[in-house]
């Protein structure tokens, strides 16, 4: 599809409005006001409204993957057939309501993130079999309405968040035998942000192999997830991590705004707007934003659920980074300093630490260093 902005026409635009009004989003005066195939500032506003609540970035353009997320919005449990397709994965919000059900009535349908994926097939075979339906993995009438009969087994109280917990608590409190892919954001001939003599994609590259040699000296196994003169998509990366079969996915960026004014760190965690959110993801979310504004200095720009590729499809925990604004004179300055590098790298690992220690034994933010973490290790080694 065309990528669809402020200004266009057509019929595409005349579907985005359309899908828009049945959410909701344009008010029955502006779709009245307006040319039915316009792309007008109502338009625009309602696409913004609509990625925001879904995680998206908010820049009221229509690009793929805005309007899969608003395609999949219309659907709701029951409107097709679901099944699990290799070659083109099933999404929407359907998919988001079976697996929500599946929870409920005691299924490990994975995290809900609106996909029908592998873990929810089996999920769903397995709700079949001790039904009695027919054990194909496909989710139609017949499931549907068995799926609606039954009372849940338990409501709330956020079962994936205390599977995945107790994943991490499971692993221990010692980092040897972790694998973490570090991904460093672009690369070949992406170069992402180039300002103030910076590239972000050397940046990257360069925190990342530090980060490398200090998670391989604690006892990890460290991957980094492109070479430094390649730029896979988000999916290749996300589907070397999942191979890979990662503990952690880190991904490091750094920023850039029109306005030199911006500045600062965030970390982004997956979550869908429908309340769901990676937990693990979003643990080490806040353990590394915290890390980084109290060591570094930069501004606490918080962290942030989002729907984006990177965090949708890697199975395992991920957080994405931005690390200062290269448009900021500031930032820029301090990113150009290696020595500053080493303590950004120094805070991520140190907050993965504190995400596997669970509470037990930390110590105050900002006050943990890599001799402590080294200490820890082979204390425990002993």
């Amino acid at each position: 599809m065309r990528v669809l902005r402020r200004g266009d026409a057509g019929a595409d635009v005349a579907e985005i409005r359309s899908m828009l009004s049945a959410l909701g989003l344009l008010p029955s005066g502006a779709a009245a006001n307006g040319s039915a195939d316009q792309f007008d500032p109502f338009v625009e506003q309602a696409v913004r409204g609509f990625q925001q609540r879904r995680g998206l970035i908010t820049d009221g353009v229509v690009g793929p993957a805005t309007y899969r997320v608003l395609r999949g919005a219309s659907y709701h449990l029951g409107s097709r057939p679901l099944a699990h397709l290799m070659s083109a994965p099933v999404h929407g919000d359907d998919v988001f309501a079976l697996q929500e059900r599946l929870t409920e009535l005691g299924y490990d349908a994975g995290r809900p993130d609106g996909v029908f994926g592998a873990s929810t097939e089996r999920a769903l075979r397995d709700f079949q079999r001790d039904y009695g339906l027919i054990i194909d993995g496909i989710c139609g009438a017949a499931t549907v309405r068995a799926l609606r009969q039954l009372s849940p087994r338990a409501r709330g109280g956020r079962p994936v968040f205390l599977r995945e917990q107790e994943q991490v608590r499971r692993a221990g409190p010692r980092l040897r035998g972790k694998r973490i892919v570090i991904d460093p954001g672009h690369g070949g001939t992406d170069s992402g942000i180039e300002a103030s003599g910076l590239r972000e994609a050397d940046l990257a590259w360069d925190l990342a192999r530090r980060l490398e040699g200090r998670m391989k000296a604690a006892g990890m196994e460290a991957l980094i997830s492109r070479g430094r003169e390649h730029g896979p998509t988000e999916a290749e990366r996300a589907k070397f991590a999942n191979e890979a079969g990662a503990d952690l996915f880190l991904s490091l960026h750094c920023d850039r705004n029109s306005s030199p004014r911006a500045q600062g760190v965030a970390s982004f965690h997956f979550g869908n707007g429908h309340g769901t959110t990676s937990t693990v993801g979003e643990l080490l979310a806040g353990f590394i934003q915290r890390e980084l504004a109290a060591r570094t200095g930069l501004l606490d720009c918080r962290t942030h659920a989002k729907t984006w590729e990177i965090l949708r499809l890697t199975r395992c925990p991920a957080v994405r980074m931005e690390i200062g604004y290269l448009t900021n004179p500031g930032d820029s300055r301090r990113l150009s300093d290696p020595a500053f590098r080493d303590v950004v790298t120094e805070g991520i690992l140190i907050a993965v630490k504190r995400l596997y220690l669970l509470g037990e034994g930390d110590q105050p933010t900002g006050t943990f260093t890599f001799a402590d973490v080294l200490a820890h290790e082979l204390a425990k080694a002993e």
